[in-house]
């Protein structure tokens, strides 16, 4: 064949082929910068850094210089710092920017959002340095308990220091008054007795104040014994019979046989007192308190009920806070302090219960404990609990 024929001939085949692999070669290319990025290789990391970062408590991130994450620990995502390989917040993204810049090590606190719906807040302390030539680590911990534990103790010293002003402000008056009345019998005689109750109230103040802080501090019990409930229950209404006779109250009781927990009988004691204290005081005169003990499968529930005038459905939830009072003008009136319900919850929670409120304005208030039941050997041989007055209450199921 001519050599000039065989050289056009080569050349068309060319183009003929070059036509055909062009257009796949553009496809090919155009599917490459269209397939999102793969997730970071955690094997570019310095040896050894990802097998650390999977054991620290404290959420660790790795960011690239493109900021991506390289790693992370189950913290981090946990915690909604990380998410899809990205970091979540800007606020995170900026710090490692200003550390890559300078090299310079920053720690901060942050309050960062929970999650991307909502109003939840996290509280984090965040630390980041420069880690090699090529990557910044983060190391955040969850501070939003801490937090909260901070901003309850502050709230509680704001609360006790506003709550003894008033009757040591109240003394100093009365003082001032004695003073200036000490030509008068009646009137140092009137003004002695009001000293006389803020004083008491002053010490019943500072008392469960202590009390409540020993319960905080314990969070458990030391050498628990067994408990008769029935007991515990009789002695809280003979030591309440005083205050329920200056009111024409009666207290009413119904225990079950043979109720039993491990714990604490004064503590329990003190927490059915204080229960059966503001059952007397936030009822009318001469209306009925019933206590009652009984035993619920695994359970002991000890419920105090009342004929008051009830706890509206917004407040129920906060009447276990320190010093929160429904109504506080009768609470001053009647010398509460707001604690004793609060030192109920602790009690109840030291010995792994709770305690629970029913309640409907004009029906009344049922509070009820539930505490872990303790079983006897040998229950038939346990003589049922009776109330100090020589009455032996019989056995109920209810309440």
């Amino acid at each position: 064949m001519d050599p000039t024929a065989t050289a056009i001939i080569g050349g068309v085949l060319g183009l003929v082929i070059g036509a055909g692999v062009m257009p796949r070669l553009r496809r090919t290319d155009g599917l490459e910068r269209r397939s999102p990025p793969q997730a970071p290789d955690a094997g570019t990391l310095p040896a050894g850094v990802s097998d650390v970062l999977a054991v620290l408590r404290s959420g660790a991130i790795v960011l690239d210089a493109a900021d991506a994450v390289v790693s992370s620990s189950p913290p981090a995502v946990a915690n909604g710092l990380v998410r899809d390989h990205d970091l979540v917040h800007d606020e995170l993204r900026h710090l490692a920017r200003q550390v890559r810049r300078d090299g310079v090590i920053r720690e901060v606190e942050l309050d960062l959002p929970r999650g991307p719906l909502g109003r939840g807040r996290i509280t984090v302390g965040a630390r980041v340095a420069p880690l090699g030539s090529s990557y910044v680590l983060l190391l955040v911990d969850d501070r939003t308990e801490a937090r909260r534990v901070e901003d309850v103790r502050r709230d509680f010293v704001v609360n006790v220091s506003h709550e003894l002003k008033t009757p040591v402000g109240g003394l100093a008056l009365l003082a001032e008054a004695v003073l200036e009345a000490n030509d008068d019998p009646e009137a140092v005689a009137r003004f002695a007795h009001r000293m006389q109750v803020e004083s008491t109230r002053l010490t019943r103040l500072v008392q469960e104040i202590v009390d409540l802080s020993r319960l905080e501090i314990a969070g458990t019990l030391h050498d628990p014994e067994l408990v008769d409930v029935g007991a515990a229950a009789a002695e809280a209404i003979e030591q309440s019979r005083l205050m329920a006779g200056s009111r024409g109250s009666e207290i009413v009781a119904s225990f079950a046989d043979g109720v039993w927990v491990f714990g604490d009988a004064d503590l329990l004691a003190t927490a059915i007192r204080n229960l059966i204290g503001n059952a007397i005081n936030y009822s009318a005169p001469g209306t009925r308190v019933a206590v009652s003990v009984r035993s619920t499968g695994q359970l002991v529930e000890i419920a105090v009920a009342d004929q008051g005038q009830g706890i509206p459905e917004s407040e129920q939830a906060r009447v276990f806070e320190r010093f929160y009072r429904v109504d506080a003008a009768r609470s001053r009136a009647t010398g509460g302090t707001g604690l004793g319900l609060a030192i109920v919850k602790h009690i109840c929670a030291n010995h792994g219960g709770e305690v629970t409120v029913w309640s409907e304005p004009g029906h009344g208030s049922t509070f009820t404990m539930r505490l872990p039941q303790a079983h006897r050997s040998r229950m038939d041989a346990v003589p049922a609990p009776r109330i100090p007055d020589g009455s032996s209450p019989a056995p109920t199921t209810g309440h």
